[in-house]
């Protein structure tokens, strides 16, 4: 046992994670305790207005209805002039005449293959034309006096939003809290920190704490509340890269990990003037700071807020202030420990609310677990393995390739390998990487569930739908109008703990590049001191322009924008990853090379781009294959690399000590 406990080295967990899982049950009890059975509001209201004719004339048409979302099951009652109005995105809504004068509205589900009523209106005469508008219909009715004028009224579905409860708010601060805490405890505890203390935690984080650390950083937010309705939508064709790409992450922990911890460095980029030029590292490191900046710290803070603030009315801006506020405190004060340590607490609040919702949705199954079974089979809602060799579809040979492409570059992320080298040594670096290939699939394999137990619950309950919702907001749906109040608070805890990993991951990665890149690179004055001041500086300046970011996006509809910024980061990005590929698997290219590739990538992924000749999820690969290919055959145009590479290639790689 002592031998165990040594491995896991459970030591160096602060004291208050081991009550950790002691308060989880006290709030799941809890909340089950205060869930009163209290009458809720109904999802949505139908509501009749009347319009003059010219005011119904503004009224924008709604979205063209595609023949394959047309429905397939006939609707309970026959549709009044077979009128039809998409709805969001996966809803038709048809209306039927209940009463003389009576307006049932009926919704289909295009995913689930059900209508259900959402309400009716009382008409002020007999309807004589119905047309489509925006959420609804635009009624005309025969005027109750002779010769008078018919009359013109909207029929419209408005929703109602549901509120959290006291315990929920308390739940979710409290965990907010708990969070800024962790900083605290560890600013207290050491509060002169070195260099390799604030970027690396001073090397001597538990492997099992990186691996978890690693999987927290890599499953944000957004994977939160995107994968089941992934799955809800569709299948678990996905979830085929997860499975495929273990094969790619045992190789990263036997060779890739190892071989850039025995280097010692704190930056990846590092690597890359050891095996080619400054000028390279240089770069790279920029483009990463960059693309951290532009998008994806705003992305994963504002992502998750809007789609909480849709079923929950939690204020956008709020969400995102105090994310940022929170995580920006405990980043600032304790550092890379700070950060991994309530990674780890956060892998337990964002895996434990996705057991629990799990186990409710499908224990609001009529038939439960067999039923979820049987209709999930009937309806191919697990099927993963696509051994197709249709390319444009998320086949297994999509994702081998994929795989590929990720082993041979996997160093590129500072954000991703920074949790690795924290580590006290190779072996265990290698160790985090089996932690987090023992995590990522099980955990997947929840998300996925979720949105398989979904589709079965409401094709057994559409009226539970809000058809007023896109697919994406399913699942914060049921958490806000099924789940019992403080679960509801406990799960959203973990949706903002899965965006607080990620932001304190890129928070902490850019402080570390700026000051060891930059700063230490180029300034020949610098101390360690000087260094952590910088990075602590750079760490607020950081949080506050992801915050920044992602409240332009919240306040202005740029959406179109970043989806350009996206795309740009993809055609600049490949290059240099790349250069790890043509780095560690060759010893003949060089800088020069390198350089050239880079440059073939970039201009390559330009046409790509431009020409819109594939999806974008295909331009990183390309980019990358671009400059693997050109970079290694322009390198024969220069003299062979003079320098020693004894640890810089997977050929060449050093020992280490017995």
């Amino acid at each position: 046992m002592k031998q165990a406990a040594a491995l896991l080295n459970f030591s160096a967990m602060p004291h208050c994670f081991r009550r950790a899982p002691l308060l989880f049950l006290l709030l799941v009890v809890a909340s089950w305790s205060a869930h009163a059975a209290e009458p809720e509001a109904p999802l949505t209201e139908l509501r009749l207005t009347s319009l003059t004719p010219a005011a119904a004339a503004l009224l924008a048409p709604p979205a063209a209805i595609a023949a394959a979302d047309l429905p397939k099951k006939p609707a309970p009652s026959p549709l009044f002039g077979d009128v039809l109005v998409r709805s969001a995105q996966a809803h038709l809504l048809g209306a039927t005449l209940s009463g003389p004068r009576e307006l049932t509205v009926l919704a289909y589900h295009t995913i689930t293959d059900t209508w259900a009523p959402f309400g009716k209106v009382t008409l002020p005469g007999e309807l004589i034309t119905l047309r489509p508008a925006p959420a609804g219909f635009v009624a005309e009715t025969r005027a109750a006096t002779v010769g008078a004028p018919n009359e013109v009224s909207r029929v419209e579905l408005t929703a109602n939003q549901r509120h959290l409860r006291t315990l929920d708010w308390v739940i979710i601060v409290g965990y907010l809290a708990f969070s800024a805490g962790i900083g605290l405890y560890f600013y207290l505890r050491e509060k002169k920190q070195s260099n390799d203390d604030f970027f690396l935690g001073g090397r001597s984080i538990p492997w099992w704490a990186a691996g978890l650390s690693l999987y927290a950083t890599g499953t944000s937010a957004i994977s939160f509340i995107g994968i089941p309705a992934k799955s809800f939508a569709t299948n678990w064709q996905i979830l085929a890269r997860d499975a495929v790409g273990l094969i790619s992450t045992a190789l990263v922990a036997i060779y890739i990990v190892p071989m850039i911890r025995r280097l010692n460095v704190t930056s990846v980029y590092q690597y890359l003037e050891m095996r080619f030029h400054p000028s390279i590292r240089v770069l790279a490191s920029a483009l990463n700071i960059l693309i951290q900046l532009g998008g994806r710290m705003s992305t994963v803070l504002f992502l998750p807020s809007l789609a909480l603030s849709a079923v929950t009315g939690l204020n956008v801006i709020l969400s995102i202030v105090l994310m940022g506020i929170v995580t920006i405190a405990y980043t600032l004060l304790g550092g890379m420990k700070a950060v991994i340590w309530t990674d780890v607490l956060q892998v337990f609040v964002m895996l434990g609310g996705a057991f629990f919702a799990i186990g409710y949705v499908i224990t609001g199954i009529d038939g439960g677990l067999p039923e979820f079974v049987r209709v999930a089979n009937e309806n191919a809602k697990m099927h993963t393995f696509d051994w197709s060799f249709d390319l444009l579809r998320p086949t297994v040979w999509a994702f081998v390739m994929f795989a590929i492409i990720d082993l041979i570059t996997y160093p590129k992320d500072q954000v991703m390998m920074q949790r690795a080298l924290s580590t006290k040594n190779p072996k265990e670096a290698g160790w985090s990487m089996w932690t987090l290939a023992a995590v990522v699939v099980p955990g997947s394999i929840t998300f996925f569930a979720i949105g398989t137990a979904l589709f079965v619950f409401y094709q057994q309950h559409p009226e539970k739908l809000n058809p007023l919702l896109s697919v994406d907001a399913t699942f914060p749906h049921f958490i806000a109008s099924e789940l019992p109040v403080g679960v509801t608070g406990l799960i959203i805890a973990g949706i903002f703990a899965a965006s607080m990993s990620t932001l304190s991951s890129c928070m902490n990665s850019v402080a570390t590049l700026v000051s060891v890149d930059f700063y230490e690179r180029f300034n020949r004055s610098a101390t360690p001191a000087k260094s952590v001041r910088l990075a602590e500086w750079m760490t607020v300046i950081s949080g506050v322009i992801g915050v920044g970011t992602a409240l332009l996006l919240a306040l202005f509809d740029i959406a179109s924008a970043f989806d350009a910024w996206f795309a740009l980061q993809a055609v600049l990005g490949g290059g240099f990853a790349g250069c790890y590929g043509l780095g560690m698997f060759t010893k003949r290219a060089n800088w020069q090379g390198s350089v050239i590739g880079v440059i073939c990538s970039l201009l390559i992924t330009l046409v790509l781009w431009q020409g819109s000749m594939v999806t974008p999820v295909l331009y990183p690969t390309f980019s990358i294959l671009a400059c693997l290919v050109c970079g290694y055959l322009a390198s024969y145009a220069f003299p062979a690399p003079t320098q020693s590479l004894l640890g810089l290639t997977v050929f060449t790689q050093r020992k280490d000590p017995a």
